[in-house]
């Protein structure tokens, strides 16, 4: 069973209690916001306060984009975000990278979490070469 933190006398396991990616899943088209990451939590989690999650993305904005903002949000486009950077300055055709962090205090069993990326003024697609999202079951 998964459930357990496990214990002995030098360390900590949390293995099981940890879930990342690093697969880009897309790169933003325009100014639609895009899912860039997914990860979905194992099944079986005894979660008593709540999921850290963590996420960071490199990019190259593409034609006339001015900003880009990355969320981290439940289930998918439309789910409730957990975090977000709000619109930061990204300038077309720079390699850029960025991060953002929150907590959620309300997951449910196997919860999926993506992370979004929107470019503002963006009237071509922008590349996303680089991943991570991390998320850590407390």
């Amino acid at each position: 069973m998964t459930d357990v933190i496990s214990l002995n006398g030098r360390v900590i396991d949390l293995s099981d209690r940890l879930t990342k990616t690093t697969a880009v899943a897309a790169s933003p088209a325009a100014a639609a916001e895009t899912v860039i990451g997914t990860l979905t939590l194992p099944s079986g989690l005894t979660i008593v306060e709540g999921i850290y999650l963590w996420g960071w993305a490199a990019w190259t904005v593409g034609t006339s984009g001015d900003g880009v903002n990355l969320k981290i949000r439940q289930t998918g486009t439309s789910g409730t975000t957990i975090a977000a950077t709000g619109l930061v300055t990204s300038t077309a055709a720079n390699l850029d990278s960025r991060s953002v962090a929150g907590f959620d205090a309300s997951p449910v069993g196997a919860q999926v979490y993506v992370l979004t990326m929107t470019v503002h003024s963006g009237a071509a697609e922008s590349t996303v070469s680089a991943v991570s999202l991390i998320a850590l079951a407390v």
